[in-house]
Protein backbone atom coordinates (compact mmCIF):
# COMPACT_ATOMS: atom_id res chain seq x y z
CA UNK A 1 0.00 0.00 0.00
CA UNK A 2 1.48 2.94 -1.45
CA UNK A 3 -1.03 5.52 0.21
CA UNK A 4 -3.52 5.35 2.90
CA UNK A 5 -5.81 8.16 4.01
CA UNK A 6 -5.70 8.99 7.98
CA UNK A 7 -8.80 10.48 9.23
CA UNK A 8 -7.86 13.32 12.35
CA UNK A 9 -10.55 13.21 15.19
CA UNK A 10 -10.18 16.55 17.12
CA UNK A 11 -12.84 15.96 19.40
CA UNK A 12 -14.00 18.27 22.70
CA UNK A 13 -13.05 16.33 25.76
CA UNK A 14 -16.43 15.63 28.44
CA UNK A 15 -16.17 14.96 32.19
CA UNK A 16 -18.41 11.96 31.27
CA UNK A 17 -16.03 9.53 30.28
CA UNK A 18 -18.72 7.74 28.65
CA UNK A 19 -20.06 10.86 27.00
CA UNK A 20 -17.13 10.37 25.35
CA UNK A 21 -17.57 7.07 23.74
CA UNK A 22 -20.39 8.11 22.41
CA UNK A 23 -18.48 10.86 20.75
CA UNK A 24 -16.49 8.22 18.80
CA UNK A 25 -18.92 6.24 18.32
CA UNK A 26 -20.87 9.02 16.84
CA UNK A 27 -17.99 10.11 14.40
CA UNK A 28 -16.87 6.32 13.50
CA UNK A 29 -20.61 6.43 12.10
CA UNK A 30 -19.36 9.00 8.83
CA UNK A 31 -18.20 7.22 6.53
CA UNK A 32 -15.36 9.59 5.52
CA UNK A 33 -14.33 9.02 9.01
CA UNK A 34 -15.00 5.03 8.90
CA UNK A 35 -13.51 4.48 5.54
CA UNK A 36 -10.23 6.31 6.54
CA UNK A 37 -7.45 3.13 6.95
CA UNK A 38 -6.17 4.83 10.37
CA UNK A 39 -8.30 6.93 12.39
CA UNK A 40 -6.49 9.08 15.12
CA UNK A 41 -7.48 10.76 18.50
CA UNK A 42 -6.40 13.32 20.68
CA UNK A 43 -4.16 12.64 23.74
CA UNK A 44 -6.39 12.36 26.99
CA UNK A 45 -9.78 12.12 24.93
CA UNK A 46 -11.50 10.47 27.43
CA UNK A 47 -10.25 12.71 30.49
CA UNK A 48 -10.26 16.10 31.48
CA UNK A 49 -6.72 17.08 30.97
CA UNK A 50 -5.90 17.77 34.61
CA UNK A 51 -3.49 16.11 37.18
CA UNK A 52 -5.95 15.38 39.57
CA UNK A 53 -8.34 13.49 36.93
CA UNK A 54 -5.84 10.92 35.85
CA UNK A 55 -5.95 8.42 38.80
CA UNK A 56 -10.14 8.54 39.30
CA UNK A 57 -10.57 8.36 35.22
CA UNK A 58 -7.61 5.54 34.78
CA UNK A 59 -7.88 1.77 34.13
CA UNK A 60 -6.05 -1.49 33.63
CA UNK A 61 -5.09 -2.90 30.53
CA UNK A 62 -7.97 -4.55 29.17
CA UNK A 63 -10.23 -2.20 30.88
CA UNK A 64 -13.55 -1.11 29.93
CA UNK A 65 -12.34 1.83 27.27
CA UNK A 66 -9.69 -0.68 26.07
CA UNK A 67 -12.40 -3.17 25.52
CA UNK A 68 -14.57 -0.84 23.80
CA UNK A 69 -11.79 0.80 21.29
CA UNK A 70 -10.37 -2.75 21.12
CA UNK A 71 -14.10 -3.79 19.25
CA UNK A 72 -14.53 -0.41 17.69
CA UNK A 73 -11.70 -0.88 15.90
CA UNK A 74 -12.71 -4.50 14.85
CA UNK A 75 -16.65 -3.31 13.75
CA UNK A 76 -15.21 -0.10 11.34
CA UNK A 77 -12.33 -2.63 10.10
CA UNK A 78 -9.95 0.16 10.71
CA UNK A 79 -6.67 0.86 12.38
CA UNK A 80 -7.40 3.02 15.82
CA UNK A 81 -4.71 4.94 17.19
CA UNK A 82 -6.40 5.41 20.26
CA UNK A 83 -5.09 9.06 21.73
CA UNK A 84 -3.95 8.18 25.60
CA UNK A 85 -5.94 7.80 28.47
CA UNK A 86 -4.59 7.30 31.75
CA UNK A 87 -3.86 3.51 32.78
CA UNK A 88 -3.05 2.10 36.24
CA UNK A 89 -1.10 -0.54 36.88
CA UNK A 90 -1.38 -3.67 38.96
CA UNK A 91 1.10 -1.47 41.65
CA UNK A 92 -1.09 1.32 41.40
CA UNK A 93 1.09 3.64 39.24
CA UNK A 94 -0.71 5.48 36.61
CA UNK A 95 0.67 6.28 33.19
CA UNK A 96 -0.59 8.62 30.26
CA UNK A 97 -0.63 5.85 27.38
CA UNK A 98 -1.13 5.39 24.10
CA UNK A 99 -2.75 2.08 22.12
CA UNK A 100 -2.62 1.28 18.45
CA UNK A 101 -5.45 -1.50 17.79
CA UNK A 102 -5.89 -3.21 14.34
CA UNK A 103 -8.62 -4.23 11.92
CA UNK A 104 -9.47 -7.10 13.99
CA UNK A 105 -9.43 -4.73 17.07
CA UNK A 106 -5.88 -6.28 18.19
CA UNK A 107 -3.64 -4.10 19.95
CA UNK A 108 -0.32 -3.74 17.97
CA UNK A 109 1.43 -0.72 19.95
CA UNK A 110 1.09 1.13 23.53
CA UNK A 111 3.30 3.96 24.61
CA UNK A 112 3.56 5.39 28.31
CA UNK A 113 4.56 8.98 27.91
CA UNK A 114 7.92 9.40 28.89
CA UNK A 115 8.50 13.00 29.46
CA UNK A 116 6.69 14.26 32.15
CA UNK A 117 4.85 17.38 31.41
CA UNK A 118 5.84 19.76 34.61
CA UNK A 119 6.14 23.25 33.27
CA UNK A 120 7.93 26.22 35.70
CA UNK A 121 6.99 29.52 34.98
CA UNK A 122 8.13 32.64 37.03
CA UNK A 123 9.70 30.17 39.64
CA UNK A 124 6.42 28.69 40.15
CA UNK A 125 4.75 24.99 38.62
CA UNK A 126 1.64 25.87 36.55
CA UNK A 127 1.52 22.08 35.53
CA UNK A 128 3.06 19.08 36.81
CA UNK A 129 1.86 15.81 35.36
CA UNK A 130 4.39 14.08 37.94
CA UNK A 131 2.47 14.44 40.63
CA UNK A 132 -0.05 11.63 39.79
CA UNK A 133 1.53 10.10 36.38
CA UNK A 134 4.78 7.81 36.12
CA UNK A 135 6.39 7.99 32.89
CA UNK A 136 7.56 5.33 30.79
CA UNK A 137 10.57 3.79 29.71
CA UNK A 138 10.88 3.15 26.14
CA UNK A 139 10.30 4.69 22.59
CA UNK A 140 9.07 1.62 19.55
CA UNK A 141 8.55 0.95 16.69
CA UNK A 142 5.05 -1.41 15.17
CA UNK A 143 4.22 -3.10 11.86
CA UNK A 144 0.70 -2.02 10.65
CA UNK A 145 -0.44 -3.32 6.15
CA UNK A 146 0.73 0.10 5.52
CA UNK A 147 4.13 0.32 6.67
CA UNK A 148 6.10 0.71 10.21
CA UNK A 149 5.04 3.56 12.49
CA UNK A 150 6.12 5.33 15.72
CA UNK A 151 3.98 6.73 18.46
CA UNK A 152 4.97 9.28 21.47
CA UNK A 153 2.40 11.35 23.06
CA UNK A 154 2.35 15.23 23.47
CA UNK A 155 5.48 16.62 25.57
CA UNK A 156 8.06 13.98 24.17
CA UNK A 157 8.04 15.84 20.42
CA UNK A 158 10.63 18.30 22.29
CA UNK A 159 13.22 15.79 22.49
CA UNK A 160 14.45 14.61 19.15
CA UNK A 161 14.99 11.18 20.66
CA UNK A 162 11.61 10.34 20.90
CA UNK A 163 10.89 10.07 17.08
CA UNK A 164 14.42 9.58 15.90
CA UNK A 165 14.53 6.05 17.91
CA UNK A 166 11.33 4.63 15.95
CA UNK A 167 12.93 6.38 12.75
CA UNK A 168 16.04 4.19 12.69
CA UNK A 169 13.64 1.28 13.54
CA UNK A 170 12.11 1.71 10.37
CA UNK A 171 9.06 4.16 11.19
CA UNK A 172 7.62 6.15 8.16
CA UNK A 173 4.64 7.42 9.97
CA UNK A 174 5.13 8.56 13.33
CA UNK A 175 1.89 9.35 15.50
CA UNK A 176 1.81 11.78 18.52
CA UNK A 177 -1.16 12.37 19.96
CA UNK A 178 -0.60 15.70 21.88
CA UNK A 179 -2.59 19.32 23.86
CA UNK A 180 -0.34 22.02 23.88
CA UNK A 181 -1.65 24.82 25.47
CA UNK A 182 -2.54 28.53 24.54
CA UNK A 183 1.47 29.75 25.45
CA UNK A 184 2.88 26.73 23.86
CA UNK A 185 0.37 25.82 20.85
CA UNK A 186 0.91 28.81 19.13
CA UNK A 187 4.75 29.10 19.64
CA UNK A 188 5.78 25.88 19.54
CA UNK A 189 3.18 23.02 17.69
CA UNK A 190 3.62 23.52 14.22
CA UNK A 191 7.43 24.06 14.43
CA UNK A 192 8.02 21.05 16.49
CA UNK A 193 5.97 18.68 13.98
CA UNK A 194 8.03 20.34 10.99
CA UNK A 195 11.20 19.61 13.47
CA UNK A 196 10.74 16.18 13.74
CA UNK A 197 9.58 15.17 10.32
CA UNK A 198 12.67 16.99 8.43
CA UNK A 199 15.07 15.76 10.47
CA UNK A 200 13.80 12.09 10.49
CA UNK A 201 12.40 12.10 6.93
CA UNK A 202 8.90 11.01 8.45
CA UNK A 203 4.87 11.79 8.06
CA UNK A 204 3.67 13.27 11.60
CA UNK A 205 0.76 12.96 12.61
CA UNK A 206 -0.39 15.48 15.39
CA UNK A 207 -3.98 15.28 17.15
CA UNK A 208 -5.76 17.65 19.76
CA UNK A 209 -8.45 17.69 21.83
CA UNK A 210 -10.63 20.71 20.24
CA UNK A 211 -10.11 24.20 22.23
CA UNK A 212 -12.43 24.69 25.06
CA UNK A 213 -11.91 28.07 26.76
CA UNK A 214 -14.24 26.60 30.10
CA UNK A 215 -12.18 23.97 31.18
CA UNK A 216 -9.17 23.37 33.21
CA UNK A 217 -6.40 23.38 30.51
CA UNK A 218 -7.59 24.74 27.46
CA UNK A 219 -5.71 22.81 24.21
CA UNK A 220 -4.00 24.78 21.69
CA UNK A 221 -5.71 22.17 19.21
CA UNK A 222 -4.67 22.53 15.64
CA UNK A 223 -4.26 18.77 14.99
CA UNK A 224 -1.51 18.52 11.97
CA UNK A 225 -0.04 16.33 9.42
CA UNK A 226 3.73 17.24 8.39
CA UNK A 227 4.88 15.60 5.62
CA UNK A 228 8.74 14.11 5.28
CA UNK A 229 9.78 17.11 3.52
CA UNK A 230 8.75 19.45 6.53
CA UNK A 231 5.66 20.92 4.49
CA UNK A 232 2.29 21.24 6.43
CA UNK A 233 -0.20 18.75 4.62
CA UNK A 234 -3.23 19.57 6.95
CA UNK A 235 -3.95 22.06 9.85
CA UNK A 236 -7.11 22.00 11.33
CA UNK A 237 -8.37 25.07 13.42
CA UNK A 238 -9.31 25.08 17.50
CA UNK A 239 -12.80 24.08 16.72
CA UNK A 240 -13.91 20.49 16.89
CA UNK A 241 -13.88 18.89 13.66
CA UNK A 242 -12.44 16.30 11.15
CA UNK A 243 -9.36 16.19 8.62
CA UNK A 244 -9.33 13.64 6.49
CA UNK A 245 -5.13 13.43 5.04
CA UNK A 246 -3.32 11.54 2.36
CA UNK A 247 -0.15 9.58 3.18
CA UNK A 248 1.99 9.40 0.63
CA UNK A 249 4.45 6.46 1.39
CA UNK A 250 6.72 6.48 -2.01
CA UNK A 251 7.04 10.62 -0.89
CA UNK A 252 9.42 9.03 1.95
CA UNK A 253 11.66 7.27 0.28
CA UNK A 254 11.97 10.26 -2.47
CA UNK A 255 12.82 12.38 0.26
CA UNK A 256 15.14 10.02 2.05
CA UNK A 257 16.80 9.39 -1.90
CA UNK A 258 17.24 12.92 -2.30
CA UNK A 259 18.46 13.69 1.14
CA UNK A 260 20.11 10.72 2.90
CA UNK A 261 19.96 11.98 6.39
CA UNK A 262 19.38 8.69 8.13
CA UNK A 263 22.03 7.01 6.05
CA UNK A 264 24.25 9.56 6.18
CA UNK A 265 24.63 9.40 10.19
CA UNK A 266 28.03 9.40 11.19
CA UNK A 267 27.85 6.62 13.07
CA UNK A 268 31.84 6.10 14.00
CA UNK A 269 31.78 9.37 15.62
CA UNK A 270 28.91 9.44 17.70
CA UNK A 271 26.03 7.01 18.13
CA UNK A 272 22.47 7.26 19.66
CA UNK A 273 22.57 5.24 22.95
CA UNK A 274 20.04 2.59 24.25
CA UNK A 275 19.58 0.93 27.11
Amino acid sequence: MSKFKAALLQTKVFEDKKENLRQLERLLEREDVSSADLVCLPEMWCCPYQTENFPIYAEPDGGEMWQALSALAARYGIYLSAGSVPEIDAEGKVYNTAYVFDRNGRQIAKHRKVHMFDIYAHGQVTFKESDTLTPGDSFEAFDTEMCRMGLNICFDIRFPESSRIPALDGAKVILNPGAFNMTTGPAHWELGFRQRAIENQVYMIGVAPARDPGAGYTSWGHSIVVDPWGDVVHQMDEKEGVAICEIDLDYVEKVRNKIPLLTARRTDVYELGLK
